[in-house]
């Protein structure tokens, strides 16, 4: 079963190809261009470099948000265009959920923060239990400083946020804020695609047609 992940709620878009054990391409793309004008060619060029077929796609999986409101419009109209051409399932992934199941096997409490403007950050706290990453709070909007007034213990900061807050996070937390490597701080189309195929494979599927973005603000 081939999925088409699809990430497009922060600047960072994003394109992978999954199927069942392996992940077969990714392409990401971290410049300050449109989604509309890259996503299309991208998606050309990654199914002929992966020598895939359009019609060998089983499903298709998208970002939902919380994140950039244009950017999420783009993602879920494209991938709603998608699956009813291929006539193939669509699955919702939650930008937050994809976010921290960069670092899955994390030892400290993870938050995955987003940059909302109006001075204020998408976030919830994830943590690892049982080798599961299980969200410990609703997704919220809020400034950076109610944020920090929620963690208490060493947590590891991952997302786009991070570029702004930084400083502001070490200045509150000092040594209870953790920052992930550059290469796992943005969200990443195969996680999407991998937590889509998941879905999928369960039969957690969208309604294309009634479907919208989590836009919590």
């Amino acid at each position: 079963m081939i999925v088409l992940g699809i990430e497009t709620a922060t600047m960072t878009g994003g394109l992978a190809l999954v199927d069942e054990g392996r992940l077969i391409s990714e392409y990401t793309l971290n410049v300050r261009t449109t989604h509309s004008a890259r996503l299309m060619p991208a998606l050309d060029r990654m199914l002929k470099d992966s020598s895939v077929d359009k019609s060998q796609i089983s499903g298709i999986a998208v970002s939902i948000g919380p994140g950039s409101f244009t950017g999420l419009r783009i993602g879920l109209s494209t991938a709603k265009g998608l699956a009813l051409g291929l006539a193939v399932p669509l699955a919702g992934v939650p930008t937050l959920d994809a976010l921290a199941r960069n670092v899955p096997y994390a030892r400290y409490q993870v938050c995955p923060v987003l940059d909302a403007k109006k001075k204020e950050v998408y976030a919830s706290l994830f943590r690892c239990e049982d080798n599961v990453l299980v969200r410990q709070t609703p997704y919220q909007v809020m400034p950076p400083a109610e944020l920090v007034n929620q963690i208490h213990e060493k947590t590891i900061f991952l997302g786009d946020a991070v570029d702004v807050y930084r400083e502001f996070f070490k200045e509150k937390l000092g040594e209870l804020a953790i920052f992930a490597p550059d290469a796992l701080r943005l969200p990443r189309a195969a996680v999407v695609a991998e937590m889509g195929l998941s879905k999928l494979k369960a039969g957690e599927c969208m309604d294309i047609v009634s479907s919208e973005p989590l836009y919590i603000r």
